[in-house]
């Protein structure tokens, strides 16, 4: 209770700090000077107006302007004054997070009612950068040829795979409209909430230091801002439908009998472009409710996603085979499918978004926002399990998923220089994972009906009973505060406090004759030879105080920030400090060695007896027993630096450096909740609820140079230590049974340049991105220490490449836009990441000298294509036409190979591995050609919208 009390203290201290000074993560600035165009002098008191809304202002006595709190968007800005030329500056973009800095020159002769017409120049925005920042807005994102806003945040250079500049997938913190919508439990992506990329008005990706105001995470942050609704009604309709067209199937008459390129089995076939069909339907609509005041924004996409890789109903789950021996005579089969194809990766997604926007006055705004994530998709990974229900497909599982997302904030602008941003949350996630929703259902098999993998497959069976459900609440309140002090001084101070729940709850099964002898017995129907297995009742395990990972926890944590951003003629300076607070509200055993007291010790006298208390009781040793006091809070200070400097109109240098923190997924905090150690070695991993936070501590170094009008090259040269990442450490207990524990020790680095060029003239554009890099650590993921002293290997004792660790990555898109039509096409060339080569299996002593990652996978090409052409009709309504081809020219890209070639469809195969195979329908390299192991192949997506 005191360490409660003690946090409300804090988070108390940091609103009185928030009210008296933060920026908003959802609105930009535009700022720059007026002056006579012949002598230079500063024009007092021109009028600015930002055109396509009621805001403006002013110049000071300097000839300095200001205006804050501006929508991210294109505006038109026109400057005016008696006896001046009015000047009109056309398509000037302002972004989230940043200033766009203006210079107007006013000439005196004119003739009246003439309007000088300009465009910014590109240092405007540049001017304002201190480090790697990429803005993509609306309609940049409309031209590329992707799905999703994922797709966009990978394009940028520095980005593989989910990684940012060689970080964990989990170091990157995700938020719609400023707000975190962050999965702080996941061991993999922390992404909880998706928003499709026809609602996001800018995307802000930061892949170096960020500023004070951005925390919880050490590598990256991605930031969509959603659309508003305007003041007249516009939407759209829209169906769309997908499918494969490779010649990498066994049905193409180029594919070769013995080739590489028959991998996607079921496609080529008569019934496929019904079976691996996908449809895609979109609704939008936007518009006023009353007019300047009520504005509402709809969106809700639905789709039906069919993947390539198929398999075939040869066996239902009651079917029954074995395959004994070599002699044929002795196998017993049973396979009573169909033998259709059936397509193995399925996913039904629902995504729907509503926003009310409510502007009570012009200087004081509401918005409330929805929305909701609902999935169904068919469990099938890269990994074996999976793949070996390729001829029994009805056995594998499906995973669910619901999110709900909602958001309500007050936008208060309380002077020309003031505001602030109150934004309260909620996010509910829930989790499943079944075949069949009654853990009891009659249709789950007894395991045995499984086979014993002679042929590779399973040959009937399901997934073992049970069901899991994840949920995981949070509720943030967020509330910044920006105030421009002068024309150099910015300050900006916010907090944020989050609560989260997280209920961890699952059905255990088991069969009611699990152990005795009858449990494997089986019945033959005398009259069709059917092979079942009676002795398979299922009953539910009952919860106890020893059933390990159920519960429920209700961790909460807040940050306090401040920043001054200094904003001269020829240089921004950013400095900033950040304080996070984080505490788990859980305990700890304070004995690891005996951490659920499942060993009682006592203490024993010289000659070796136990000794007995004045009771008559026996007096139990405390030291080698276990307590359990409650976690300490975690707390961390971060100190933030960004430096921009105008070396001309044409070039800006920027530097930055930063200490960034972030907690580990909660997983690792509550993972085994009750501390209980089974009766072998390496049968689980604990949780630990004393972890300390993850630090990186990063430097950068870039410079943006224009070419030429329309053409930028930006370069980037960054470093980061990454330290007390999240790993295991392996415990031996007084019986010494040794477990897993997670602890802070793992580290990593990360060195790499980045080139960026960009290109637009007209509507002509196009852009490159090229990364270099290195990333180098001693562990890919938290678990690989207890996995290897699992498998009786040393630790790793240097630094290796981790499995993300891309050479260099390049993508390059050009693109045109016309009146009525417009197509684009990126091109992505990327180095192969590290796999790990291991001989075959004759002598254990190749792992003294190979490490993991030690060999690289091949380099993977893609091009991606979208082209589109509107049909005007009456009145502002038109049809769109629009084509997208993923994977134009049917690359075959490698996703990951064996170990023992460092080859997909390949292994070294031995005699043995030969007579050990049995089938009576397919031969043993079957097994080895799974699918998974390429990128999808070429697909075709035609849809037709309707626009109002």
């Amino acid at each position: 209770m005191h360490k409660k009390n003690g946090a409300m203290t804090v988070i108390f201290l940091a609103v009185i700090l928030g009210f008296t000074l933060s920026f908003a993560q959802t609105t930009g600035k535009i700022a720059g000077n007026i002056m006579d165009k012949e002598t230079g002098e500063p024009l007092i008191g021109a009028n600015v107006m930002l055109l396509q809304t009621s805001s403006g202002t002013a110049a000071d006595a300097d000839g300095h302007f200001y205006i804050i709190n501006i929508a991210p968007g294109i505006y038109d800005i026109q400057v005016s004054m008696i006896g001046y030329a009015p000047i009109k500056m056309e398509n000037v973009r302002v972004s989230v997070n940043s200033t766009t800095h203006l210079i107007f020159e006013l000439d005196k002769t004119v003739l009246k009612g003439e309007t000088v017409v300009v465009t910014a120049s590109a240092v405007s925005l540049k001017k304002d950068q201190t480090s790697s920042v990429r803005n993509v807005s609306a309609d940049q994102i409309a031209k590329l040829p992707v799905e999703n806003i994922n797709q966009v945040v990978n394009m940028q250079a520095g980005i593989v795979q989910g990684h940012f500049r060689g970080g964990r997938s989990s170091e990157v913190s995700y938020l719609v409209d400023g707000l975190s919508v962050v999965n702080s439990f996941s061991e993999y992506s922390r992404q909880s909430v998706y928003v499709e990329k026809e609602v996001v008005q800018d995307l802000e990706v930061i892949k170096g230091t960020f500023d004070a105001e951005y925390g919880r995470a050490m590598s990256g942050m991605v930031n969509a801002v959603t659309k508003e609704g305007g003041n007249e009604w516009h939407g759209f309709l829209s169906s769309g439908y997908s499918n494969y067209f490779t010649t990498h199937h066994p049905k193409h008459k180029y594919s070769i009998s013995r080739s590489n390129k028959k991998v996607f089995t079921g496609l080529g076939t008569s019934d496929y472009l019904e079976r691996n069909l996908s449809q895609d339907y979109k609704v939008q609509l936007d518009g006023p409710i009353f007019k300047d005041r009520l504005t509402v924004f709809i969106n809700y996409r639905y789709q039906n996603n069919r993947g390539p890789i198929n398999g075939i109903r040869r066996f239902n789950p009651w079917d029954y085979s074995v395959y004994p021996a070599i002699d044929s005579t002795t196998w017993h089969i049973e396979h009573t499918g169909d033998n259709k194809y059936v397509a193995l990766q399925q996913d039904y997604y629902h995504n729907a978004m509503g926003k009310l926007t409510f502007k009570i006055t012009s200087n004081f705004k509401l918005n409330l926002l929805y929305t909701f994530n609902g999935n169904k998709s068919k469990r099938f990974n890269n990994g074996l399990g999976d793949f070996q229900y390729k001829y029994n497909p009805d056995g594998l599982p499906w995973d669910f998923s619901t999110i709900h997302f909602g958001s309500f904030d007050i936008n208060h602008m309380i002077s020309k220089s003031l505001f602030y941003d109150l934004k309260l949350s909620y996010t509910d996630r829930v989790e499943q994972s079944y075949l069949y929703e009654d853990p009891l259902d009659l249709r789950y098999l007894s395991p045995n009906y499984r086979g014993s993998l002679e042929t590779g497959f399973y040959t009937g069976g399901t997934v073992d009973p049970g069901k899991r459900k994840d949920t995981f609440e949070r509720r943030d309140i967020k509330f910044d505060l920006y105030w421009q002090a002068s024309k150099v001084h910015g300050f900006k101070t916010g907090f944020l406090y989050t609560s989260h729940v997280v209920d961890r709850w699952r059905v255990n099964v088991r069969n009611q004759f699990d152990g005795l002898p009858i449990e494997d017995e089986m019945v033959v129907d005398p009259e069709t030879g059917k092979i079942d297995f009676p002795f398979y009742v299922p009953e539910i395990v009952p919860v106890t105080e020893n059933t390990i990972n159920i519960y429920k926890v209700k961790p909460y944590e807040m940050s306090v920030y401040i920043q001054d951003k200094m904003e001269f003629d020829d240089m921004v300076i950013k400095l900033g400090l950040r304080y996070d607070y984080f505490n788990p509200d859980y305990h700890y055993a304070s004995n690891w060695r005996n951490p659920a007291n499942q060993q009682t010790f006592y203490v024993r006298d010289d000659s070796g007896h136990v000794v007995i208390d004045e009771n008559g009781q026996e007096v139990i040793d405390m030291e080698m027993m276990s307590v359990y006091p409650k976690a300490d809070p975690q707390t961390q200070l971060s100190p933030r630096l960004g430096v921009s400097y105008k070396l001309s109109d044409q070039a800006v240098l920027r530097l930055s450096y930063g200490h960034f923190f972030q907690m580990p997924q909660m997983f690792a905090l509550y993972e085994n909740n009750i501390f209980r150690v089974p009766p072998f070695n390496f049968q689980t991993t604990m949780g630990n609820s004393q972890l300390k936070a993850e630090k990186t501590i990063q430097y950068e170094i870039g410079l943006w140079q224009q070419i030429m009008t329309g053409m930028g090259l930006e370069v980037s040269l960054y470093y980061k230590d990454i330290y007390n990442l999240l790993s295991t450490k392996i415990i031996t207990t007084y019986n010494q049974v040794k477990y897993g524990q997670f602890t802070n020790k793992d580290y990593g680095n990360a060195r790499g340049i980045e080139l960026t060029w960009d290109y637009v003239y007209l509507g002509f554009s196009s852009f490159v991105n090229f990364t270099y890099s290195f990333t180098r650590g001693n562990a890919n993921n938290p678990r690989d220490t207890y996995d290897r002293a699992g498998d009786s290997m040393d630790p790793i004792t240097r630094l290796i490449p981790m499995e993300w660790d891309q050479r260099y990555t390049a993508n390059a898109t050009v693109a045109y836009t016309a009146k009525s039509w417009n197509a684009a096409m990126t091109g992505y060339i990327n180095s192969g990441t590290p796999y790990t080569y291991e001989p075959p299996g004759y002598s254990p002593l190749y792992r003294i000298n190979l490490y993991e990652n030690n060999s690289p996978k091949p380099t993977s090409v893609s091009f991606d294509l979208t082209a589109s052409y509107l049909v005007s009709l009456f009145g502002g309504h038109s049809v769109k036409f629009t084509l997208n081809v993923y994977n134009l020219f049917d690359n075959l890209n490698t996703v990951w190979v064996y170990g023992d070639t460092g080859q997909p469809y390949t292994r070294i195969v031995t005699e043995s591995d030969l007579s050990k195979f049995r089938s009576d329908y397919n031969d043993y390299y079957d097994q080895v050609k799974n699918p998974t192991m390429y990128s999808y192949p070429r697909s075709v997506k035609l849809t037709m919208g309707y626009t109002f």
